[in-house]
Parts: structure tokens; C-alpha cells; sequence
């Protein structure tokens, strides 16, 4: 795992590919949104190579600073169908949650589609529990 800390031709590609196995409502993210998550303070941007070197699978993780201490946020983790199965998910995921720790963190807050069964079964064997609380929405859409 690695955080990507330069937005190249090859991240672009590779969200282009990933995404669209995440959200077939959200379009991928250009250079410039890149741009934007890889320098902001607020995130982190995992990626996840194959035994060749090309990027098979990305986490974002947001870290901020509120009265009660660092919240870590896990976002948009997919990896590409082809090499799902091999660990990356979970890779991906133990790297974020040692960054959230290092960073001074307590919890590491995450959410999942229940239609997402293999995510959901990844997420409880490594060790997240399921909070009982409300999560709300306010679409800012019309």
C-alpha cells in the first residue's frame, strides 16, 4: 500500500476503471478532484498495486480534528474485479486503520451497503461491529 502524494496519468486511468465497479451513479473523478483529495489535509488516498505494479484498488481516508478528538473516516474502497479475493481489500484497510492510529484516532468509522456482502463479511472479520445508531442524509441535489 501506498498514499498517493502525485496525481499522474496512470491514477486518473485507474480511477476511470474503479469507480464505475463502486458507484454507477458517481463518474469518476478527473485530474483536477484528484488534485484536490491528494492535497488536502483532510485526506488520505490509499492505493493497492498488483505483482506488476499497476493500481488494482484504492481507500480513502478522512481524517479531522473535532472537540472530542480525531475522527478516521473510511471511504470509496473498491478494488477491481479481477483481483478481488487476494487480500488487497484488507491490506488496504489495515493500512488506513494504522494511519488513522498514528494520527491519534480512537475509532475508525466506516459504511457499507448491505447489498455488499463480501465488503460487509471483510469489514466484521477485521474487526468492525456494527453501530446502533441513525445515519442520516440531506441531499443538497435537486
Amino acid at each position: 500500500m501506498s498514499e498517493a502524494v502525485d496525481v499522474t496519468d496512470e491514477l486518473v486511468s485507474a480511477f476511470a476503471l474503479l469507480i464505475p465497479q463502486l458507484s454507477s451513479s458517481s463518474p469518476p473523478p478527473g485530474p483536477d478532484e484528484l488534485t484536490r483529495i491528494v492535497e488536502s489535509d483532510a485526506s488520505v488516498l490509499l492505493v493497492a498495486r498488483d505483482q506488476r505494479g499497476a493500481i488494482v484498488g484504492t481507500l480513502t481516508l478522512a481524517l479531522f480534528r473535532v472537540p472530542t478528538g480525531v475522527r478516521a473516516w473510511i471511504e470509496d474502497v473498491v478494488v477491481d474485479s479481477g483481483a478481488r479475493g487476494a487480500g488487497i481489500g484488507e491490506a488496504l484497510v489495515g493500512a488506513a486503520v494504522g494511519r488513522a492510529a498514528a494520527e491519534g484516532a480512537r475509532t475508525v468509522d466506516l459504511t457499507s451497503r448491505p447489498s455488499r456482502d463480501a465488503a460487509n463479511r471483510l469489514y466484521q472479520r477485521l474487526g468492525f461491529e456494527t453501530r446502533t445508531t441513525n445515519v442520516y442524509r440531506y441531499s443538497l441535489e435537486t
